[in-house]
């Protein structure tokens, strides 16, 4: 071995994204040398191909549907149209400018980056393959967030063209006439609904009994009628069986055999950890059956070296997760802290509306043995609402019946995705009833909903009648 291809640093991060470049720039404030791997561009998976790209083409795709439905408020724009490639344009400048700040920082932090595969050959040492090139990183600590990859389905094996993961979905170069999603699930919903505002007729076939299997039912029923609107065909207790001839074929359980043309077939039933593809063989990491790297609850592995932060550890597979791991590692490895502090984790779903949620909803409250009391507030009696002509969906707060102590909130409506922050830090601060409806919330926001809903959960709602 050429001894030139050895880097030597105390520790090394495999996988660039929310997680592995936020872990490798705390180190660094931490007086810690690291070295960055990943084998495309800064950000992963979530910058480049996910959360960021999608997010641009939902407010694009949103704006758009709005202003054509603005006459509602005396807006008459007629012949309203999308140039679909100047979309896209917009999309990827936001993508490289985020992407070009990432470098930027890893640079000021004199991090050193090595594009390529990483591949443990040992506990300590890390083999980096681009192309021909070939070097060997001796660490003393690795942080493993090489995150996920789609699910792909033996009958509709991805071709970037016709069958696509929700990678290709944002990059298409023209919007689909006939768009089937194959998973009811978040990631796809929320291109569902992209690709209907702007024209596509979007059918979603769902192996389970509702969209968003596991989720309230009260939040389905609001998000299903919206998406209802938008012309979306929902089929649940339906199964995609093959594509074939331009068609999707489906056996519902309601209404037989369906064929439903398509365009592309955006493959959206989940994501997989990449842990089996990155040589943990030789070290003493051990997988659990979903794939997912065992870990304690400081997500140290079984060896002590290494660690698993984002979607490779076992938990929500959310960016937001990922980055506050990647954060908290990179401080116990300085030995500025000794345990994980318990992570209060809220989700969000960028759909029309938004959902938003954080800690225990009711079935989880009532499996844990919790006697809950359950308030809420629904937005068509909320002014700030009404003036922003979005009335739909609630706040719903779940508080513990013994000591009024908030234990989970849940939100569909507009901005859900920015309401939810102070749901969390509530949780998070053990805050009661009492703590969130006493807390003065100014008028007229979406935000005095939360204010609302937990005096609902006392019976002192004063803009709803209270239940008797």
């Amino acid at each position: 071995m050429n001894t030139n291809n050895v880097v030597k640093t105390e520790v090394v991060v495999i996988g660039a994204g929310p997680g592995g470049y936020v872990a490798a720039i705390r180190l660094a404030q931490l007086n810690k040398k690291v070295v960055l791997i990943d084998k495309d561009k800064l950000g992963g998976i979530c910058l480049n191909y996910g959360c960021i790209p999608s997010k641009a083409m939902i407010y694009a795709s949103e704006f758009f549907d709005k202003i054509k439905k603005s006459s509602s408020m005396g807006i008459n724009a007629d012949n309203v149209s999308m140039d679909f490639t100047k979309m896209q344009e917009w999309k990827d400048k936001i993508v490289f400018k985020l992407n070009k700040g990432i470098k930027l920082l890893c640079k000021q932090n004199k991090i050193k980056v090595i594009k390529g595969t990483g591949f443990f050959e040992n506990s300590n040492r890390l083999k980096v393959t681009n192309g021909n090139d070939v070097s060997y990183i001796d660490f003393e600590k690795a942080i493993i967030a090489v995150g996920s990859k789609p699910v792909e389905l033996q009958n509709f094996k991805f071709d970037g063209k016709k069958i696509i993961s929700s990678t290709e979905a944002l990059y298409l170069d023209k919007i689909p006439k006939n768009l089937v999603v194959i998973g009811g699930g978040y990631i796809g919903l929320e291109l569902g609904t992209v690709y209907a505002k702007l024209g596509s007729k979007v059918h979603v076939v769902e192996m389970a009994n509702q969209i968003l299997p596991g989720f309230d039912k009260d939040i389905v029923t609001v998000l299903q009628k919206n998406l209802e609107k938008l012309n979306i065909e929902i089929y649940t207790n339906a199964k995609a069986d093959k594509f074939e001839n331009g068609q999707v074929v489906v056996n519902s359980k309601e209404k037989g055999k369906i064929l439903l043309d398509a365009d592309n077939v955006l493959v959206a039933v989940g994501r997989y950890p990449i842990a089996d593809e990155i040589g943990l063989e030789n070290t003493k990491i051990r997988l659990d059956d979903g794939g997912f790297v065992k870990a304690d609850d400081n997500l140290r592995t079984d060896d002590e070296n290494l660690y698993a932060i984002g979607d490779v550890s076992v938990g929500p597979m959310l960016a937001h997760k990922a980055s506050s791991q990647g954060k908290f590692v990179a401080e116990m490895i300085a030995g500025n802290r000794d345990r994980y502090e318990h992570a209060v984790v809220p989700a969000v779903i960028f759909t029309d509306p938004e959902i938003a949620t954080v800690g225990l909803d009711e079935q989880e409250a009532k499996d844990s043995g919790i006697k809950t009391k359950i308030g809420r507030f629904p937005f068509s009696a909320s002014s700030r609402a009404m003036t922003k002509n979005e009335t739909d969906g609630f706040v719903k707060v779940i508080a513990d019946e013994k000591n009024n102590k908030i234990i989970g909130i849940q939100i569909i409506g507009s901005d859900a995705s920015d309401l939810i922050s102070e749901a969390g830090l509530a949780i998070k601060m053990n805050a009661t009833l009492d703590d969130l409806a006493l807390t003065i919330h100014p008028h007229p926001t979406l935000s005095e909903s939360l204010m609302e809903a937990a005096e609902a959960t006392m019976g002192k709602s004063i803009h709803i009648l209270n239940p008797k």
